[in-house]
């Protein structure tokens, strides 16, 4: 075959599907590539959230304030509960329990939510709450912490710098609790 007669014969392509084939082939080992080049490092950490302000007034004295910042340097575990909520029922005398066991030691706020403040009063007394109550009034601390659409009970545990550390959906048990606890000191 002469250099004239090999330039002028046409090339043939492959058919489309082979392309198609070969393309998605390269696709999967990059993608297999590039997922194993990073399962061997670790996953960095978000630092933790700022929870928001909270101030709200007690649900035992109406004059006094909860405050958040009243806790300035401690780490802290905010409770948003009801005393209708079926979960709270167990939850709240756990915490009760605990705040009595730690005598304070570990500061808890107890917030109060879509609630009347008589029927709340008798169950903190019922349930034997010694911590701070605050009462809120509207829905505008709950959305600030972004109490889930599930409702209540939630639970955040704030490191002593008030970042949130954990968030307990539903009832806290004797587990998350003790979970929630030693991260609110590791990030101390």
């Amino acid at each position: 075959m002469s250099a004239e007669t090999a330039m002028s014969t046409p090339r043939r392509r492959p058919p489309l599907f082979v392309i198609i084939w070969v393309a998605a082939g390269l696709a999967v080992v990059a993608a297999v590539i590039a997922i194993d080049a990073t399962s061997h490092r670790p996953a960095a950490a978000l630092p933790p959230k700022p929870a928001p302000a909270l101030t709200l007034p007690s649900l035992r004295d109406p004059a006094q304030q909860v405050m958040l910042s009243a806790y300035q340097g401690r780490p802290v575990i905010v409770n948003f509960f009801a005393s209708w909520c079926g979960p709270c029922q167990k939850e709240t005398p756990l915490l009760a329990r605990y705040y009595a066991s730690t005598h304070g030691k570990v500061a808890i706020i107890g917030v109060d939510a879509d609630d009347s403040a008589a029927n709340a009063m008798k169950f903190l007394t019922a349930k034997g709450v010694g911590y701070p109550v605050g009462f809120e009034s509207t829905p505008a601390l709950s959305d600030a912490y972004g109490v889930s659409e599930i409702g209540i009970p939630e639970t955040f545990f704030l490191d002593a710098r008030h970042r949130i550390v954990k968030r307990v959906l539903g009832g806290v048990t004797a587990k998350s609790l003790n979970v929630g606890v030693a991260l609110m000191d590791r990030t101390t």
